[in-house]
Formats: structure tokens, C-alpha cells, sequence
């Protein structure tokens, strides 16, 4: 296809992302556990932090398309498409908990998504040791702030904590495949960069 043909597939991937309702092949990892009994100030905690994985996935599939976009290598390109439909399905999870405890998803995901494109698109245009090793170090960051809210969660939230759980599996598989394909440890002000742009969200989505 075209650049062009491209850049409207892409767009319509994004309207799907922000607008739609996304999809699962595999069964929902909160299936097997009751609603808890939560108040509303816990019901309301539960929320925000499942609002922020919700955004955090909108990021990341807005990373990786764009990603995808601009890879050189065809297997590059397919283990960022494999990632990015992961990510639809913790898309789905995290919306439907979210639903369940009363709330919305963030407002500003068109944004993050929108910006999250436009560095994906850039770090695919630098070359796949580096698109592959931004693809690991997200995974990574996505990591580490899921083990945070696995602790931050209401202690009696065990839907909001299986699906975390399951996400947190995926994420990491993701890091480990984009370094087994070459990609290559970012310098420490690009990690930093990174983790200053993922608090800024984090902290907005919470409330937003």
C-alpha cells in the first residue's frame, strides 16, 4: 500500500482504539472471581487505577502502530502487530472492570494516543535495534507500574487484581521477544524521558 493508504489505516485503527469498544479472544482473567465488597471511596481508588492501564494500553497500541508504521524488518513489523493485539485484549479487560466499578475511561485518551503515534513513529524510523529496544523498555516501565498498582489495589479487588496479573505475564513476554529479536537497551536520558512522560499521564489519568 501507499503512504497514504497507511496513514488512513492507522487513522482508523486509532478512532477504533479511542472510540470503540475493543475485543477479546481470550476469556476475561477475572471470570473465576465474585464482585468484591468494596465501599465508595475503594470502589473509586479501584477505578482510577484501572482508568490508568486503560490509557496505559490506549499508549501502547498507539506506540506500537506506529511503530509497526515505520519498521525496516518484516519480523520486526509482525512482533509489533503481535504485541499490539495483546493490547487490544487488556483494552477490553480494563474497560469492563472499569464499567463494573462505575466510572469512565480517561477523556484525554485521543491525546495519548495521538502523541504516543507520533514517538512510536519516530523510534521505528531510527532503525529496529532501537524500535525493538523502546518496544522492551515500554514493556518494562508498563511492568513495574502494574507491580505498583497490584499493591495500591483494595486488598479484597481480586477481578481488578486478575486481570492485572495477566496483563503483567504479557507484558513482560513482549520485553523478552523484542530483545530476543535484537533490540537494543536505550541510553539512560531516553529511559528517563520515558518514565517522565509515562507520570505525567499516570497522574492526569487518575483524575481525568
Amino acid at each position: 500500500m501507499s503512504l497514504l493508504d497507511n496513514l488512513i489505516v492507522e487513522f482508523d485503527k486509532g478512532l477504533r482504539t479511542v472510540l470503540a469498544q475493543a475485543q477479546t479472544v481470550r476469556p476475561f482473567p477475572d471470570r473465576n472471581h465474585a464482585e468484591p465488597s468494596m465501599d465508595e471511596q475503594e470502589k473509586r481508588h479501584a477505578a482510577a487505577l484501572m482508568r490508568i492501564n486503560h490509557s496505559g494500553e490506549v499508549c501502547a497500541q498507539a506506540l506500537y502502530n506506529g511503530q509497526a508504521l515505520t519498521a525496516r524488518n518484516p519480523a520486526t513489523e509482525a512482533a509489533l502487530r503481535e504485541a499490539s493485539q495483546e493490547e487490544t485484549e487488556h483494552l477490553a479487560w480494563c474497560e469492563k472492570r472499569i464499567h463494573e466499578l462505575g466510572s469512565h475511561k480517561s477523556l484525554l485518551n485521543p491525546l495519548w494516543y495521538t502523541g504516543s503515534f507520533a514517538i512510536g513513529a519516530l523510534a521505528g524510523a531510527l532503525g529496529d535495534k532501537w524500535n525493538l529496544g523502546f518496544l522492551a523498555e515500554t514493556e518494562n516501565q508498563v511492568g513495574k507500574h502494574i507491580e505498583d498498582h497490584l499493591q495500591r489495589l483494595p486488598q479484597q479487588d481480586e477481578k481488578s487484581r486478575a486481570i492485572l496479573e495477566q496483563m503483567k505475564v504479557d507484558e513482560a513476554k513482549h520485553a523478552t521477544t523484542a530483545l530476543n529479536y535484537g533490540g537494543a537497551e536505550l541510553p539512560l536520558p531516553v529511559k528517563l524521558a520515558m518514565k517522565l512522560t509515562s507520570k505525567i499521564m499516570t497522574r492526569t489519568a487518575y483524575w481525568i
